[in-house]
């Protein structure tokens, strides 16, 4: 059974850094093209915002506007692993965090489109306050 969960959601002041992960079980991520979504507090599911992707070769990556120069996403293959790291944490960060995977032919393609990916972790809330 395919399963990813995700770990590293907490509380941190504006300014701050967290570093999400996300580990993947019953399949091999190295097959997979990646990507971090948040979806903020009372919005629907139609509305979770891609935020970071890679391709399955990790050669692309794409970010959302409102976090670029602030987030990271990287790989570990050996360890099936995603990261999300994220510096200069904002209030408006405030979100719960999924990771997705999906198989693409294409070892480049990366997408921050949700209907793109057909598996998902069940989230980490992060909260960005003083």
């Amino acid at each position: 059974q395919l399963a990813l969960v995700e770990s590293g959601g907490g509380l941190v002041q504006p300014g701050g850094s967290l570093r999400l992960s996300c580990v993947a079980s019953g399949f091999s991520l190295r097959n997979y093209a990646v990507g971090w979504f948040r979806q903020a507090p009372g919005k629907a599911v139609r509305e979770r915002e891609g935020v970071a992707c890679m391709s399955r070769s990790g050669g692309n990556t794409d970010y959302a506007n409102s976090v670029k120069g602030r987030f990271t996403i990287s790989r570990d293959n050996a360890r099936n692993t995603v990261y999300l790291q994220m510096d200069n944490l904002r209030p408006e960060d405030t979100a719960t965090y999924y990771c997705a995977a999906d198989f693409k032919g294409d070892p480049e393609i990366t997408t921050l489109v949700r209907q793109e990916y057909d598996t998902w972790g069940q989230g980490t809330q992060v909260f960005v306050s003083s």
